[in-house]
């Protein structure tokens, strides 16, 4: 209201009702701030007239208007202009009655600071709003970098620890089949000790150079000169089916072998056909130079040296087992082709240290246990 009312003194025209052949001179309204500028309008209004509305600037030169709606009670005219800063700052209207060959004329000249123009506080803020979108973005940056960082990091350490489960899984794993490996043992070494039998050293069926003790249970070399595994005694009892397990004391000795022959080594023995130990018709354990070795010539070197050893006669499955009995854990097994009675045997190294057969009392098995 202040700005129409301030151009309105600026305004030079008259109002006042239009008689036929005759019209007032234009009126020019400020209207509103449109576009960057101030909208102009033009009225005028002649009765039985025919009239022309033009606009000029401040320079003379015309300036194209809108057309406004016409009333079709009268004959009038009316547009309209946008009047932006830095065009004058004036412009004039100028009606032309072509009736009566006359032209009346109203002009405004309006001042800059009735225009709209950026305020410097604008362009303050404008830089400072950009600057403080550039600062939160560079620091969302930084954030979203340090962030992406920190994930990585617990990303790492998340795998560091995942692998230390994993290792530490495994070992527990390796830790449970190792028990479980071990139970499993203990139970087939309690297994086959339940099957234990007694046993005599046959004092008709062994090598010249072996002396057997007064009670048949033990056996050494006579003759330290001899060279080991090469004299043998047979045990008085021999076995033909089932299962069998006896213990056999071999001390500290270097080296020594057992096992069991068929009933036809054994007879050769007894005759004396046969001084030294067969190739064929036997299975047998051999230790010699801190190693175990199974017939047919199979390393057992994951084993380590024992004082007793276990036996188990397997003949329904034809099988020979050895234990480390103060382990309870198994040496090997060799199996064997050869039928008929088969009789365990004996064989110390030449130091004169006794190998002995070791008395074992028949256990109840329990597979429960």
């Amino acid at each position: 209201m202040e700005l129409t009312a301030a151009i309105f003194i600026l305004v030079l025209a008259s109002r006042h009702q239009p008689t036929e052949g005759v019209g007032h001179d234009p009126l020019l309204v400020v209207d509103d701030y449109e576009d960057g500028g101030i909208r102009l309008k033009c009225l005028s209004e002649r009765l039985f007239s025919e009239a022309q509305l033009l606009w000029t600037d401040s320079r003379g030169e015309n300036i194209t208007g809108t057309p406004l709606s016409a009333d079709t009670s009268t004959a009038s005219v009316s547009s309209s202009i946008i009047l932006k800063a830095g065009s004058g700052n004036s412009a004039s209207c100028k009606i032309i009655d072509k009736q009566l060959k006359t032209s009346t004329e109203s002009s405004v000249a309006i001042a800059d600071a009735f225009f709209p123009s950026t305020s410097p506080w604008l362009a303050a803020f404008v830089v400072i709003l950009l600057l403080s979108i550039f600062l939160v973005l560079a620091a969302f940056y930084k954030i979203r970098k340090k962030a992406r960082e920190q994930i990585q990091q617990d990303i790492h350490e998340l795998k560091h620890k995942l692998e230390e489960q994993k290792r530490r899984f495994q070992n527990e794993n390796e830790d449970a089949e190792k028990r479980i490996e071990n139970i499993r043992n203990e139970l087939k070494f309690r297994k086959a000790r339940s099957n234990a039998v007694n046993i005599t050293l046959d004092q008709k069926c062994k090598h010249p150079n072996l002396c057997i003790s007064n009670d048949n249970r033990r056996v050494k070399s006579s003759n330290k000169t001899e060279t080991a595994l090469k004299a043998m005694v047979v045990a008085t009892e021999g076995f033909s089916d089932k299962e069998h397990y006896w213990e056999v004391e071999v001390g500290n000795q270097s080296e020594w072998e057992l096992g069991v022959v068929s009933e036809k080594i054994r007879d050769m023995i007894m005759n004396n056909t046969e001084n030294s130990l067969p190739v064929n018709n036997l299975v047998s354990l051999q230790y010699s130079q801190g190693k175990y070795i199974l017939t047919g010539g199979e390393d057992v070197s994951d084993c380590k040296q024992c004082s007793v050893v276990g036996v188990l006669l397997d003949l329904e499955n034809a099988e020979l087992s050895f234990y480390n009995v103060e382990e309870m854990s198994p040496l090997g097994f060799v199996c064997f082709e050869f039928t008929g009675r088969q009789y365990p045997f004996f064989s110390p190294d030449s130091s004169g240290e006794w190998l002995g057969v070791r008395p074992v009392k028949p256990q109840t098995y329990d597979s429960l246990t």
